[in-house]
């Protein structure tokens, strides 16, 4: 009942610190900028766990903390020694933060006869020696090193046998600790690609290789492009200006195909799994059985509706048997391996969203459903772990509210659910090796950044920092949360509102809407200064208010909620966004005749829908790298959400932007990366075509050399330009 009183009270309030003399840049707000990271909530020291203890980490200085003292700290190594002993190896540490730890007191690395069960194993990176140094802290000495190199990518360490993984170009290999490399898979043909992560990163891929739970093992990836078409990038600045081709499976075309290779360190042998037909599934979230033996994979076809858990001996690659299957009539997106428990290695937990929302499911490797773990109206988005003994497992939900995340532990013989967590916020906690603590980073609209323990027995916390507000002396406009009805007149959907700096009710001012609108994003959430954006302070300093809303059709607020939008993006999120227009045309101090929008990727496609199918409402618009036709984009995020350019023409056709071309009135400028991989520079360049024949006139600016986002300066340049562009146009 606190949780909900408090949480009224943070709908109805907003923040609003006392302004000071000091107004804040572009530098100071925009990643890239020279002072960017002064304003990012920090706290004195770094904390992490090793094993159970927490080590703080400060400039010169390492700290031993007990959780059961949390407020003593011991000094455990100091910058000065950690160097006399790095000097005996000729290396140099300049850098003491850059330090991480074990997860464990008793690492699992074998074949070390210096690491005992009271070693604290630390490590760090020298990337000019080309090493990775491991040492005790207690003991203070150096264990040994592995060898690392820049040109080496996707690098995966196992600690149970000191090999790593790495691809070089298209090619794998693995290296021992005495440097000696072993090539894995290598082809000449640059587009039979090993040990990358597949299927554009979708289905919560992000990596290409996956080790066996004790290092006997290398599963990877194989991905075979030779038949995706050639897509033409340009280096322009070659002399003469160079093709880069790259492989781009637009939607309802040839995909790539994808096999999974199992190499035996021992035999120094690969056994392909025999997945058979069709060649252009999705095989995603790979997972080892405890004893080693067996491969689990999420198999999804072409169409993503169906599901299959299919299950692989490593030994032959052979079949073995179907263990779950998932339909859906629009789309299921496996996102996570199976989590096997190591001390009963035949019950797994699967994730699934199937009731609707993703929850928790405890099975046992016949494919029985023991018992559901979690259940309800909200999303699980997040599991920490199991602790030590594997009697429950930690998760994050939005339980009680849509925009805060909470942690709680679910008991597995009983599904019972315990909240961790209670102050109001996001959270983000990490598991103690036992389990038995978390440290708990949480920020909330008032909140920068408070850093906790929590015993997840006794369910208490203690404070162990408290960033200062980085903003204390600097000039901070008023920031509010609240929410209003869906086009649909029922949904609640959750915005937040930025005022300038120094409102004033009986003044009219413009407005910029902020807007991404698509799946796997969330931008309205309680967490400091209401999840605002650095440019949106900056425009609030300009006299601008900021408005940005969560249609219907992104994340977690179910499948429901989400899927709303399936074979035609862009149509109820533009009905829900406009919703915010009317809210917005409600408030006395907004100036309706001085409209704009702006977003990115999604918010680029969803800019230019508002600009186009609402050329009345807005009279300037900022469109970053959008979508202008599906047809030109990916396969697995496109069919996913749109089907094919075949099987759905009229979807393909009713979100086509440059069928509406003719309709823009007000100021629309479009920015794009010309060396975009994401979503390719043929979707506005067609879009200032179709413009042309329409008889309409956007503006354009091109970042040469970027991609699908503008890094380092260039990021402070673009919103430099879009700030430009609604001073120019809309103030």
């Amino acid at each position: 009942m606190k949780h909900w009183i408090n949480l009224f009270v943070f709908t109805l309030i907003s923040i609003n610190l006392p302004a000071q003399s000091k107004s804040l840049t572009l530098e100071d707000l925009i990643p890239g900028g020279k002072t960017y990271t002064r304003f990012i909530p920090q706290t004195e020291d770094r904390i992490q766990w090793m094993g159970d203890d927490l080590i703080f980490t400060d400039k010169t200085t390492l700290y031993l903390v007990n959780p059961h003292s949390p407020t003593e700290k011991k000094v455990l190594l100091t910058k000065d020694e950690l160097n006399r002993l790095f000097n005996k190896e000729n290396l140099n540490l300049n850098q003491i933060s850059f330090l991480s730890f074990s997860a464990k007191h008793t690492p699992t690395i074998k074949e070390n006869k210096k690491i005992t069960g009271d070693s604290a194993l630390a490590m760090i990176t020298f990337p000019e020696e080309k090493k990775i140094v491991f040492f005790d802290l207690k003991s203070k000495t150096i264990l040994f090193d592995l060898p690392t190199n820049k040109e080496w990518e996707n690098k995966d360490f196992c600690s149970e046998n000191l090999y790593t993984a790495f691809t070089k170009d298209n090619n794998l290999y693995i290296t021992n600790r005495d440097g000696q490399i072993n090539t894995i898979a290598e082809d000449s043909n640059k587009y039979i690609v090993y040990g990358h992560a597949v299927h554009r990163n979708e289905f919560g891929i992000v990596k290409g290789t996956f080790w066996s739970p004790q290092g006997n093992y290398l599963a990877f990836y194989r991905m075979d492009e030779t038949k995706v078409g050639d897509y033409p990038l340009v280096n322009i600045f070659a002399r003469e200006a160079q093709l880069m081709n790259i492989k781009y499976p637009m939607a309802g075309m040839t995909s790539h195909e994808v096999t999974v290779g199992i190499y035996n360190l021992q035999s120094k042998s690969i056994v392909y799994l025999k997945t058979g037909e069709p060649k252009d599934r999705y095989f995603t979230n790979i997972s080892w059985s405890p004893d080693e033996k067996l491969i689990y994979i999420a198999e999804l076809n072409r169409d993503q509706n169906h599901l299959e858990w299919n299950v692989y001996n490593i030994t032959t690659g052979e079949k073995t048997k179907t263990l779950l299957e998932e339909s859906n009539s629009k789309y299921v997106e496996p996102l996570n391996p199976l989590l096997f428990l190591k001390k009963t290695p035949n019950l797994f937990i699967l994730q699934s969203r199937k009731s609707g929302y993703n929850h928790l499911y405890l099975y046992d490797t016949t494919g029985k459903l023991i018992r559901p773990l979690t259940s309800g109206n909200y999303e699980v988005t997040d599991v920490l772990g199991l602790d030590e003994d594997e009697k429950n497992v930690f998760i994050i939900t939005n339980e009680l509210n849509p925009i805060e995340f909470q942690a709680y532990k679910v008991n597995l013989q009983t599904g019972g659910k315990t909240q961790l967590t209670f102050e109001a916020g996001v959270h983000n906690p990490v598991l103690s090796h036992s389990g038995n603590y978390l440290l708990d980073r949480y920020s909330n609209m008032n909140t920068p950044l408070n850093i906790d323990l929590v015993t997840t027995n006794q369910i208490r916390a203690t404070r162990l920092q408290t960033a200062p507000n980085p903003f204390a002396t600097y000039t901070i406009p008023e920031i509010s949360i609240g929410t209003l009805k869906a086009a649909d007149g029922v949904t609640d959907l959750y915005y937040h509102l930025v005022k300038p700096v120094g409102f004033d009710s009986t003044k009219k001012y413009p407005v910029v809407i902020y807007v991404y609108g698509g799946p796997h994003y969330q931008g309205i959430k309680n967490s400091w200064l209401g999840a605002a954006r650095g440019w949106d302070i900056y425009m609030a300093q300009k006299g601008y208010i900021i408005f940005s809303l969560d249609n219907r059709g992104t994340s977690n607020r179910g499948f429901e909620f989400e899927s709303i939008t399936h074979r035609q993006l862009g149509i109820v999120e533009t009905e829900d966004q406009m919703k915010g227009v009317e809210f917005l045309r409600s408030l006395s101090y907004v100036d309706s005749t001085r409209i704009g929008v702006h977003g990115w990727s999604y918010g680029g496609f969803m800019t230019t829908n508002l600009m186009l199918r609402h050329p009345e409402t807005f009279k300037a618009g900022v469109a970053g790298g959008p979508v202008i036709d599906w047809k030109y984009y990916e396969i697995m995020y496109g069919e996913r959400y749109m089907g094919t350019p075949q099987n759905n023409p009229e979807g393909y056709e009713k979100t086509n932007m440059n069928r509406l071309a003719n309709q823009l009135q007000g100021r629309f400028l479009i920015i794009h990366g010309d060396q975009d991989p994401t979503v390719v520079w043929q979707n506005s360049l067609s879009f200032l075509k179709a413009c042309i024949n329409g008889g309409t006139y956007p503006d354009y600016f091109i970042y040469p050399g970027q991609g699908h986002n503008m890094v380092g300066r260039d990021r402070v340049h673009l919103h430099e330009i879009i700030t430009r562009y609604f001073d120019d146009f809309l103030k």
